[in-house]
């Protein structure tokens, strides 16, 4: 069986079981003391406790759960790798049930599913059940021993030997120290060649002989004296581990062979992931395993490891990601900075220096996306974030590893000192848990008593440093000015000067950078500081004066006095500068289409799109496609695109050098040019500008205008996308000409006659339908007419016709044509409801179509009104719509 045809199996065995399937939750969970989901029954704790009413019928559910096991209580972060069993992610098969079922139906039902449908060697299989040892809570359970005993004799075995009993540690679930609890039931299986064990092995910590499947039996309420009450509802909460079965099943060949190493790894759940790494690092999985209790020693069981480690984290992090956790300074989003830098670190012995990880996750997604399609439709975002936190990892790595060696070179060495791992932590980027891990790998222990020391000292250090409330920009502006580095570099090491809050964010202030500050039109750049072990995320640049201001996500932010590395979102940054010198060539292409008078009144520079206004009357769509093929053009030349910084005297009267007269300029300007040579002021685009550009036009890429409008008298906009925008804009119009072309059975060159022709088809169809209607309405006025009767001496045809509102209206002009008086008509489309209402004019000073409906529509849940001699309404209250004719019947008899 196949991992997809196992979880399928298990899910379609419980349906039939009456049992609603669910869909995994999402791995950030509800309840605030959770790092992360880590169980299947997380979802459903709010109907444990009797917060929520449980909504299925009848009260039994199944699912496979999302979890991960990296923190807190449950952390098995620094076994994976070093065994076949042990993952940080994996998946929990479960069924519940919410005061339905019980412990007879449990265990009846799970040796069905693992011996009747899977197939499992019954006489490899133990249960176990509770018996508590003295001082613990309840008592032994001998409802789940006689039903399991039953089963066990039933098949020709033993009760005695193939049930187990363990104490509190290892068969009695608690929820909390107070709270739903009870006696849990676990399932293992003797994994020995010969499965002759007897049983010795089950709960003594053996790989060959592990628990599948755990079955808990809620039934009481821990009280607070440690004395247990029983529920007034008992539950059935079950979790069984997803990849542990399929490596039983997968790595027995069906239950034929138990020789080999049977391995959570050696399944088609893990295949692709090291297929794909194999062909990367161009090293092979060899399925070897450290010594119990010791570290990889040989080069293949170090590469071994290694492979095990990347394809878990892998999971790990691809499916938190996906679910909106991002790696980060503080508690789970920490964890997964973790997980990543170990996986990072784990590369190296496969030979990666450069970022690999977020390539490998297109195979998840290809592998896992059916059965989770969030980690299929957010890939681009899992890809992004993991790259960027690799990319700021691998910075250090090396020289912090270099560090490390250094240290431990000394052969007298027998501890990591606090003061090497806080300094690899805070200047290298190394969790302490990894440099724990390599301590290990040679027989080291850390000192971590130091290391917390060093920790608190920090943190005591950061809380002194206050920051600075500012409200104006012009507030602040810091003694030292920013030098800005973002022209020649996207990198560099910095100081910070100042932390301040500007509009709830919280801003940097550092002597240098690399980032663009938003000025001229174009956005601020983003990107990351680093110190360290830490990573800030820059989500804006602004500038006051000569200061510029980082906005960081978070309150958390780096000490004043810090060395950090600052470094630019180079992609989004090429976006923009894509953008930015496109604009340059609209404004001289406007020139030259639409006349020296387009001048420039605004413009938004950003990676997504461009915006420009201009001066200018509407433009014709001859003149849009001939700037936009202009500006193609000149994309094509691959002109070089160059800056110069001269005296604003020197340009001030130029007028091919474009400027704006109603900004204020420095004593040194910067010019941008297009074309010409290099610093001669000569090319055919010359702008004053301090925005970031091109090398060279040939980078723009692909040039579309998307739209063209009016934004005030005299002034208009373009919107436009060049590059990967454009080309993404044009590669979604053409799909969407081919599935158009699909749809109607036509090529696409043939797209536009074929659909000339849908459209006179369907006008004629339309003329033939309006016909067709008339004729209809017609012979319906002739019937109504017949109907129609006297109130009050006014001759009233008031009636339900249940159609649309145009259907009432060329029913009412066929009346009208038919009878003299006042007609009414009311009918229920759905749930929507039509009024339509017309008197002749002979009778309209005694009674008004518009009164008629203004005091009919509010019945119906609507509103209407009109002229004396017609008016129309409506409203969504269908059930009304009787009363309200009666109601205009009345209001006809007033007059």
């Amino acid at each position: 069986m196949t991992s997809a045809e196992i979880r399928q199996s298990f899910l379609d065995f419980f349906k039939s079981k009456e049992h609603t399937i669910v869909p995994s939750s999402s791995l950030l969970p509800d309840a605030p003391n959770l790092l992360f989901t880590n169980a299947g029954m997380n979802q459903f704790v709010p109907i444990f406790l009797g917060q929520v009413k449980c909504p299925y019928t009848p009260g039994r559910a199944a699912d496979t759960q999302k979890c991960i096991r990296a923190g807190g209580k449950h952390n098995d972060l620094e076994d994976v790798g070093l065994d076949t069993y042990h993952h940080t992610f994996f998946e929990m098969l479960g069924n519940w049930s919410f005061g339905d079922y019980f412990k007879k139906e449990a265990i009846e039902w799970a040796w069905e599913l693992v011996v009747g449908r899977w197939g499992f060697p019954k006489q490899r299989l133990y249960a176990t059940v509770y018996k508590p040892e003295a001082g613990e809570p309840g008592e032994f359970d001998a409802e789940a021993y006689e039903h399991w005993a039953r089963i066990f004799t039933a098949e020709g075995l033993d009760p005695k030997l193939h049930i187990r009993t363990g104490g509190k540690k290892d068969n009695f679930w608690m929820m909390g120290e107070t709270g739903p609890c009870g006696p849990c039931s676990e399932l293992h299986v003797d994994l020995t060649p010969n499965g002759d064990t007897k049983g010795a092995l089950v709960n003594q910590g053996s790989a060959q002989c592990i628990e599948i499947w755990n079955l808990v039996f809620i039934e009481f309420n821990a009280n607070p004296d440690g004395s247990l009450s029983p529920l007034p509802a008992r539950h059935v909460d079950t979790g069984m581990g997803f990849e542990r079965v399929t490596g039983i099943i997968q790595n027995t060949r069906g239950f034929t062979d138990f020789s080999r190493i049977i391995s959570n790894y050696e399944t088609d759940i893990f295949r692709p992931i090291f297929s794909a790494l194999e062909k990367k690092s161009g090293k092979k999985y060899g399925s070897t395993l450290p010594k119990p209790g010791r570290q990889a020693e040989t080069a293949q069981e170090k590469v071994d490891v290694a492979f095990r480690v990347v394809a878990d984290h892998l999971r790990a992090l691809s499916f938190a990601i996906a679910d909106g956790i991002r790696p980060g300074n503080t508690d789970r989003n920490y964890v997964l900075r973790r997980i990543l830098r170990r996986a990072v670190r784990y590369g190296r012995e496969l030979g990666f220096h450069r970022p690999f990880i977020f390539e490998l996750v297109d195979v998840l997604a290809d592998t896992m996306g059916d059965v989770f399609p969030e980690v299929r439709s957010g890939k681009d975002t899992v890809k992004e974030v993991i790259r960027r936190e690799e990319e700021a990892f691998n910075r250090t790595l090396d020289t912090g590893t270099a560090l490390f060696l250094e240290a431990v070179s000394d052969s007298n060495l027998k501890q990591i000192s606090g003061e090497l791992a806080f300094k690899l932590y805070d200047t290298y980027g190394f969790p302490l848990d990894l440099t724990a891990l390599m301590a290990r790998e040679r027989g080291l222990t850390v000192d971590v008593d130091g290391f917390n020391q060093l920790m608190e000292q920090q943190r005591e250090k950061a809380r002194k440093a206050q920051k600075k409330e500012v409200i104006e920009l012009s507030q602040i502006e810091s003694a030292v000015p920013t030098v800005f580095k973002g022209y020649e570099v996207l990198e560099t090491t910095a100081r910070v000067l100042e932390i301040a809050t500007h509009r709830n964010r919280t801003a940097v202030i550092l002597d240098v950078t690399p980032c663009y500050a938003e000025m001229g039109g174009q956005v601020g750049d983003t990107g990351e500081i680093i110190g360290g072990s830490q990573v800030w995320p820059v989500v804006n640049t602004i500038k006051t004066g000569h200061t510029w201001l980082h906005l960081i996500e978070g309150n958390d932010a780096p000490p004043v006095g810090a060395a950090v590395t600052l470094v630019v979102d180079a992609e989004r940054r090429a976006a923009i500068q894509r953008h930015h010198t496109v604009t340059h060539l609209l404004h001289w292409a406007l020139h030259e289409v639409v006349g020296p008078d387009a001048t420039q009144k605004g413009s938004y520079v950003g990676p997504e799109k461009l915006t420009f206004d201009f001066n200018s009357p509407p433009l014709t769509p001859q003149q849009v496609a001939d700037v936009e093929r202009l500006v193609n053009e000149r994309i094509l030349e691959n002109a070089g695109v160059s800056w110069l910084e001269v005296p604003y005297a020197e340009v001030k009267g130029r007028k091919d050098v474009m400027q704006f007269f109603g900004d204020k300029y420095g004593d040194i300007v910067r010019v941008v040019q297009i074309g010409g040579k290099p610093a001669a002021l000569d090319g055919y685009s010359m702008e004053l500008c301090g925005g970031t550009h091109c090398r060279a036009t040939g980078e723009v890429g692909l040039f579309s205008i998307m739209a063209e409008s009016a934004i005030a008298a005299g002034v208009r906009r373009i919107e436009a996308v060049a590059g990967l925008a454009s080309y993404r804009r044009v590669a979604e119009e053409f799909g969407l000409l081919k599935s158009l072309a699909e749809k109607v059975s036509s090529p696409v060159p043939e797209l536009e006659k074929r659909i000339e022709n849908l459209i006179a088809q369907q006008k004629e169809l339309e003329k033939k339908l309006r016909e067709l209607q008339q004729k209809q309405a017609a012979a319906t006025a002739a019937k109504l007419v017949r109907r129609a009767g006297v109130i009050e001496g006014i001759p009233a045809l008031i009636e339900r016709v249940d159609a649309d509102g145009d259907t009432l209206q060329s029913l009412l002009n066929e009346l009208k044509g038919l009878f003299n008086g006042v007609i009414v008509l009311g009918g229920a489309s759905g749930e929507t409801v039509a009024l339509v209402a017309s008197v002749s004019p002979e009778f309209t000073s005694k009674v008004q179509a518009g009164k008629i409906v203004q005091g009919i529509a509010p019945l119906v849940g609507g509103k209407g009104g009109g002229r004396p001699e017609f008016a129309r309404g409506g409203g969504r209250d269908a059930s009304k719509l009787d009363a309200a004719l009666e109601k205009a019947r009345q209001l006809v008899g007033r007059k």
